[in-house]
């Protein structure tokens, strides 16, 4: 069974709701939030020269916006009955925009994401992630940096304070990939979407779709505060090395 989402969907009644998959504490749940909420605090607080400075080189390369808002499909906890359920939504993520201002969702990307999922497209040797379009002509001089760096995510901590987004979940989706989900997928998004996660440190472009499903369901069976940390820790080096970005 697929679970049928176009891209236009942005309301909570055309997703499913997901149950838990291992119960969830609230203090878990505070405690996490918490941690969110402070370290994305003090990371724009001393980002904040970076990020205006990038916020420039990009309106001074291709003009403005200089934020690209991307639509994506994650979830939401809430509590019925005594036990918790996600409710699956979209939600505008943030990024320093790379692309041309004037750039369209491309259908190749799209077709490369279904057969991704149908798992027509094997894992990369060289772990490059394969979400992203090689040589793609829409994207700007100082985007294929920012991609490079993965400087382009940064704005995604502005999300984690609305509370869209949490540091470390699993990875925020298209509605487009989500359409060719089957039911057992769906348990990927019982958490909120993460700026990084377990696929983004130990998997990127070397795993296929089923395995990048399985690491992030794990993670949502075992996600845990030490698990958090550890996890943001494993994220240093994947940035700094540029491992799997492009």
């Amino acid at each position: 069974m697929t679970v049928s989402v176009t891209a236009e969907q942005d309301h909570a009644d055309d997703f499913p709701v997901v149950p838990s998959a291992t119960p969830v504490r609230r203090s878990s749940f505070l405690a996490k939030r918490a941690m969110d909420v402070v370290v994305a605090s003090v990371a724009i607080v001393l980002l904040c020269p970076l990020l205006l400075a990038i916020a420039a080189l990009v309106a001074i390369d291709s003009g403005r916006p200089v934020l690209y808002v991307s639509e994506r499909v994650g979830a939401r906890p809430r509590r019925r009955n005594g036990s918790v359920e996600w409710e699956v939504r979209t939600f505008r993520m943030l990024k320093f925009r790379t692309m041309c201002a004037d750039a369209a969702v491309s259908p190749l990307h799209r077709d490369f994401v279904r057969a991704f999922v149908a798992g027509h497209i094997p894992p990369s040797p060289a772990g490059v992630v394969a979400f992203k379009l090689a040589d793609d002509p829409r994207v700007t001089r100082i985007g294929h940096w920012l991609r490079a760096t993965s400087l382009d995510e940064m704005p995604q901590l502005f999300n984690v304070l609305l509370g869209t987004m949490s540091l470390v979940g699993p990875r925020p989706v298209p509605a487009y990939e989500v359409a060719g989900y089957e039911a057992r997928h769906m348990l990927r998004l019982a958490a909120l979407p993460g700026m990084t996660g377990i696929w983004q440190v130990h998997g990127r472009g070397r795993t296929s779709f089923e395995e990048m499903v399985g690491m992030d369901v794990e993670y949502v069976r075992t996600r845990s505060l030490r698990l958090d940390l550890w996890l943001l820790l494993c994220t240093v080096p994947q940035v700094v090395l540029r491992r799997g970005a492009k």
